[in-house]
């Protein structure tokens, strides 16, 4: 990062080469890569590291359909891929583990003209889901080919079995994220830290009644960040995202965590280590709120109840609920903000954060930094895209 970003702060001002707002998976994955970097970086959280969306019992790290590609399946593919071995690497510096799994994906095909097109996905993941040497498959099946997980009935005109979906405990992938840079040289870790003031021209930011200054700032706060860039953006006729509110549960049930997640009609069922299912989730735009749940969740459980067997007598260990970005364009929101040089953006994740966030990361590493970080972001990721959504 260029030295000359940096302000130089005055008698008993703190200073930074880079400031992350925003302590979830996003601003995690950031702060790791600002340490590979050996940038002099501070992580800050209104609340605990994680305690926000990032902390739910899902999971599901889902590809897209391998179908009409685009660079933005490309993206997301790549990123899926090379997550395994980012999180093996985090796994064996800490020692601890992320609850990380390539398990796959099992989708119920309840109508006949399901099953054809299905069978054009399959041929499409065959061209395009392809990293060097290793190939993930769209199968599809007349019945499920693991017995006793998921109804039969479920699928009356067959089942698809994708080998490239994974899954992740989310609480577990943090703590380890978490135990990284708590060991880390260049990065320090401010909780209940929340911002009262930023200005990203001047480069200084007040945080819990002390002034920082900062060479760059990446805005990782989730849904929190879209007024705090709105407050900063001219000229939007409708705001750069809103928060949607998401519901999980968590069973206790006796079963194997390398199973695959069931994906059905907007359910996901995910299994866990230590015999547990999460099922989720609800996309809700409107709600009373944020962290209630309610009769939304009994649905998803009474329907999981009914495909999976081993989940009929399961008990319900855990309800959850959180708010997740989402961004005007539904894409995740990155880059330099336009007007602010020193500003970048980074979330709008939604449902697909804990899959692409180590890549959107480094991006946003990779800008402060005006370096090359090895591949590009969709066009409809920047920020600049969404402003224009935005502007309209």
């Amino acid at each position: 990062m260029e030295k000359a970003d940096s302000p130089a702060p005055v008698s008993g001002q703190s200073s930074y080469e880079l400031l992350i707002v925003g302590g979830g998976i996003m601003g995690l994955w950031a702060a790791v890569h600002a340490e590979r970097r050996g940038i002099r970086t501070l992580v800050t959280d209104a609340g605990r590291l994680g305690e926000g969306a990032s902390g739910g019992l899902l999971g599901a790290l889902m590809p897209h359909m391998p179908d009409r590609w685009s660079e933005k399946k490309q993206f997301q593919f790549d990123a899926l891929v090379s997550l395994e071995a980012e999180i093996a690497a985090l796994e064996a510096e800490t020692g601890l583990s992320a609850g990380y799994t390539r398990s796959g994906r099992v989708i119920p095909l309840p109508k006949p003209h399901l099953n054809k097109i299905a069978l054009g996905h399959s041929r499409d993941a065959e061209r395009h889901w392809r990293a060097g040497d290793r190939r993930f498959y769209w199968h599809v099946l007349d019945r499920p080919d693991v017995d006793g997980w998921i109804e039969a009935s479920a699928g009356e005109s067959g089942f698809v079995h994708d080998t490239l979906a994974a899954r992740v405990a989310p609480r577990s992938l943090i703590a380890v994220l978490v135990a990284f840079l708590r060991r880390a040289g260049h990065v320090r870790i401010g909780e209940h830290a929340g911002i009262a003031d930023l200005d990203p021209d001047r480069g200084t930011a007040e945080i819990n009644g002390e002034t920082i200054a900062f060479g760059h700032c990446i805005l990782a706060a989730g849904h929190q960040s879209f007024p705090l860039l709105q407050g900063l953006t001219a000229g939007l006729k409708q705001p750069l995202g809103q928060p949607v509110k998401g519901q999980a549960a968590l069973l206790k049930a006796d079963i194997d965590p390398a199973l695959p997640t069931i994906f059905f009609d907007g359910l996901y069922v995910v299994a866990h280590e230590g015999g547990h299912a999460a099922i989720g989730s609800t996309s809700e735009n409107r709600f009373d709120d944020p962290i209630s749940t309610d009769a939304q969740l009994d649905v998803l459980i009474e329907t999981a109840r009914v495909i999976v067997p081993t989940l009929r007598d399961a008990r319900v260990v855990e309800r959850w609920a959180g708010l997740r970005p989402k961004a005007i364009d539904r894409d995740p929101m990155i880059g330099r903000h336009p007007d602010h040089r020193r500003l970048i953006a980074l979330t709008g994740g939604f449902k697909v954060s804990f899959g692409l966030a180590h890549r959107l990361a480094e991006a946003a590493i990779c800008t402060a930094g005006d370096t090359d970080c090895g591949f590009l972001l969709p066009e409809s990721f920047a920020i600049s895209s969404h402003i224009a959504v935005a502007s309209r």
